[in-house]
């Protein structure tokens, strides 16, 4: 079935809303499960012509995951789809081993072992917040497509806002060039974030703790999607979600500010994910002083990147923290977290 028949029947049952943006990218959609369904030869006992993958980017919730997995269900080729994390947490594991196996040039045999794997590789949600992944992306992706393996990605930025005002920046221009070269840059502007409806009037805070009440709001954001743990690399480290799928994260409070993690932790989380369900927020003091200013950082980085915020915890916001030393500094966050309810906040994101 063609992506586009694919899509007008989903509409028709019902499980897709229209979205006029949306069917204007269908036919870059279509055009690669052609092309990688029945590549074009170059002449007798010569390659096929190299498929040109796509890059498609828009703001949140506008629907680009669903029409990447639309043209992968569409396509009966060997192919991988993951999530850009995920991804590159495993080249990271393969690179480690091929290290340790005395290889010289470790990026080879990862790229060339996906290779012999696949023929599509989709990658969800790309974003590079790590000089690590910075510097190894251009070689991995160039051996890649001198392998014949067409690369699809989705991502909330366009290609020359990646890694933007990243560390030594420079190093990673020509992958942003190669980008350009090597797929087509289409951008799914739709006005509508068919997320937000489900988001609108929904309650956000419970206090106390209502575990079936998170566990339905993930539910209905995810599709009943299987909790996957994500792990983001942030400066040569690794940073855990213990359930992610497709921007919607979810963690206890004890995951994200009961380990020492910092700044650039919590904006690289920021940055993942556009929903994050905060389970079991405790009652706050000097008792655990610690773990509140790291409860504090995170609250600071999601409400500046506009995250929306679903949590539990054991009283309201202004009883979380509210006698002793550091009770005083609390009051803003407090603040920010009954701001952060409001059914409108981070509506505006683009």
């Amino acid at each position: 079935m063609s992506v586009l028949a694919d899509y007008e029947a989903r509409v028709a049952a019902g499980t897709i809303t229209p979205d006029a943006a949306q069917r204007a990218v269908l036919p870059a959609l279509e055009r690669l499960r052609a092309e990688i369904s029945s590549p074009v030869k170059r002449g007798l006992f010569r390659k096929a012509v190299p498929v040109r993958g796509l890059y498609l980017w828009g703001g949140v919730g506008r629907g680009k995951s669903m029409l990447m997995d639309l043209l992968c269900q569409s396509l009966q080729v060997p192919l991988h789809r993951v999530h850009f994390h995920a991804f590159m947490q495993s080249v990271h594991a393969g690179l480690a081993k091929a290290r340790a196996d005395g290889v010289q040039d470790a990026i080879l045999p990862v790229a060339d072992d996906l290779a012999n794997r696949i023929k599509l590789l989709a990658l969800d949600e790309m974003q590079i917040t790590d000089i690590t992944d910075a510097m190894i992306v251009g070689r991995l992706f160039q051996r890649l497509f001198d392998r014949g393996v067409v690369v699809v990605t989705t991502s909330n930025r366009a290609p020359d806002d990646l890694y933007k005002n990243g560390l030594n920046r420079q190093i990673f221009l020509p992958f942003i060039a190669m980008i350009r070269d090597r797929l087509d840059v289409v951008e799914l502007a739709s006005p509508t974030d068919h997320r937000q409806g489900r988001l609108q009037g929904a309650q956000r805070y419970f206090a106390p703790p209502d575990m079936a009440a998170l566990d339905a709001i993930w539910d209905d954001l995810t599709g009943r999607a299987a909790a996957r743990p994500q792990t983001l690399r942030v400066y040569g480290r690794d940073v855990t979600l213990p359930a992610f799928h497709d921007g919607i994260a979810r963690a206890r409070f004890d995951d994200l500010c009961g380990k020492p993690l910092g700044p650039a932790d919590y904006l690289a989380i920021a940055e993942s994910c556009r929903v994050l369900i905060l389970d079991d927020i405790p009652r706050l003091g000097p008792a655990n002083h610690d773990k509140a200013k790291r409860f504090v950082t995170l609250i600071d980085a999601l409400y500046e990147a506009k995250v929306r915020l679903f949590c539990s915890a054991a009283t309201l916001p202004e009883a979380l923290y509210d006698a002793g030393e550091g009770s005083f500094e609390f009051a803003r966050t407090a603040s920010r977290l009954r701001e952060m309810q409001d059914a409108g906040w981070g509506a505006a994101l683009a």
